[in-house]
């Protein structure tokens, strides 16, 4: 695999030049945060060597490196997921690209179903943990030391001083956000109610079908993450409603401007 991450990085150095430090996944919540780079240029993902290409309605497929304040940033607009049929090796590709290219610090954003009983629509909740029910781990297999270690720790999978930061400029901003624990499955169904029931008993106050394979990855090549949901729909024993794709994008685009003012002070402000 490492011949394939390096053929792909170089075929990207070869279109942009010099790295950036720092890249983000333009997850559901996230899309518009393109709007807000600067000097752009784009890789759509089917130009590029090794690279898989989205099937997700509402998910573009380009690699986007510009300014985000005063930031060199790199953006993967449009994510793989399990659920599309890639295994986990495809759908966390990017992110050994990314660690290839020298980035340091990575962001993901998702859409996820809420437990939380403190919970409303439209919450964002900055990810300080995650329970992993994927049923397959993308370390799995022989381990490449030049990739990572063969047991890489978890204890902080998400950083702390990043999350201290967006709690200081989301209480600027008069913000509104919640903390919990992602719960990544492999979808692609919603959760039955029992599911959601289930999920908040073993510890978990949002769930989803994305994020926990590239965190994963991110921490074996030692980067450094941020990770933040938009809590889209409710899911419970006492809750009836059925989440429609849909609604959920709805729901995404309206917590959309409070996440990106997070997101790009953030970025910004991060060491």
């Amino acid at each position: 695999m490492i011949d394939k991450i390096q053929e792909t990085a170089e075929y990207i150095r070869s279109k942009v030049g010099e790295m950036p430090k720092t890249a983000i996944i333009l997850g559901t919540g996230l899309g518009a945060l393109v709007d807000h780079i600067d000097s752009k240029k784009y890789i759509p993902y089917k130009e590029i060597p090794n690279f898989p290409v989205s099937t997700v309605e509402g998910h573009s497929g380009n690699l986007i490196f510009g300014r985000l304040g005063n930031k060199e940033v790199m953006a993967m607009q449009g994510r793989f997921h399990y659920y599309e049929g890639y295994d986990m090796k495809q759908v966390t590709f990017p992110v050994r690209v990314m660690k290839a290219l020298g980035i340091e610090t990575l962001y993901v954003s998702n859409a996820a179903g809420g437990m939380n009983k403190e919970f409303r629509v439209g919450d964002i909740m900055i990810i300080t943990d995650h329970i992993n029910l994927f049923p397959e781990n993308p370390l799995r297999g022989k381990n490449d030391n030049r990739l990572g270690p063969r047991f890489p720790a978890m204890t902080e999978a998400y950083d702390h001083k990043l999350i201290g930061l967006a709690d200081e400029i989301a209480a600027e901003k008069g913000i509104r956000v919640m903390h919990g624990v992602y719960v990544g499955t492999p979808g692609p169904t919603f959760e039955t109610p029992a599911e959601y029931e289930y999920f908040r008993v073993i510890g978990g106050d949002a769930v989803g079908m994305s994020t926990v394979p590239e965190v994963i990855v991110a921490n074996h090549g030692g980067m450094k993450v941020f990770g933040v949901s938009v809590i889209t729909d409710l899911g419970g024993k006492d809750v009836t409603d059925v989440p429609k794709h849909e609604e959920v994008q709805k729901a995404a685009e309206a917590a959309q401007p409070k996440m990106m003012e997070i997101m790009r002070e953030l970025v910004d402000r991060a060491e």
